[in-house]
């Protein structure tokens, strides 16, 4: 068995690195090893965030180099056109429609693309959008973001949707036990966004 890269981007404050250690350690719990690498440029300002979570029987080194990423989940929609050449040719893009103006477009240092996901479309990469925001919303916690984007990568795992999903209610159920419900019912429903 090959070698897992999933690349997980977005900005400061979004969960990007949550949802990686999450991705990790439903791989350990598969007995796969783990490597996994994070760059958080000024997280607490809105900066971007990235991680490399890499799984498999035998993995040398975190980071995953451009071109081999199976995955790209995309927090916020620039970020995910900045590095979906990261993914390899048959690779799935999962982004969040969210469209967040970093300080570097702000202090007019660069132009924000007019439309994010249809620059990632035309690079021939199979790209899901949804809103996950709108569905945090609606189940009252905007929070919810980072485990509806793994609930929406679930199916294009090497391990059951259910592993991932059990290790997510059972961090909740150790950590803030009211939240498990919640986080299994935002799961589901970015599950079920990333197929329409």
């Amino acid at each position: 068995m090959k070698t897992t890269n999933i690349l997980v981007v977005g900005i400061g404050g979004q969960g990007v690195m949550t949802a990686s250690e999450i991705l990790s350690e439903a791989a350990i719990s598969q007995g796969f090893e783990v490597k996994k690498t994070e760059v958080a440029g000024m997280s607490q300002r809105g900066g971007v965030v990235s991680s490399h979570v890499r799984f498999g029987p035998r993995v040398l080194s975190p980071e995953i180099a451009p071109g081999e990423a199976e995955i790209l989940v995309g927090f916020e929609a620039a970020e995910a056109m900045r590095w979906c050449h990261y993914l390899r040719p048959k690779g799935v893009a999962m982004v969040n429609q969210l469209r967040l103006t970093p300080p570097i477009v702000s202090l007019g240092l660069f132009d924000y693309p007019d439309d994010p996901v249809a620059a990632i479309r035309a690079r021939g990469v199979e790209t899901h959008d949804f809103d996950a925001g709108a569905i945090a919303r609606e189940l009252g916690d905007l929070r919810l973001v980072n485990t509806i984007m793994l609930g929406a990568i679930s199916d294009h795992l090497p391990f059951s949707a259910e592993t991932l999903k059990n290790c997510i209610i059972a961090r909740f159920r150790a950590r803030k036990p009211a939240m498990a419900e919640l986080n299994a019912k935002a799961f589901d429903l970015g599950k079920a966004a990333a197929k329409v």
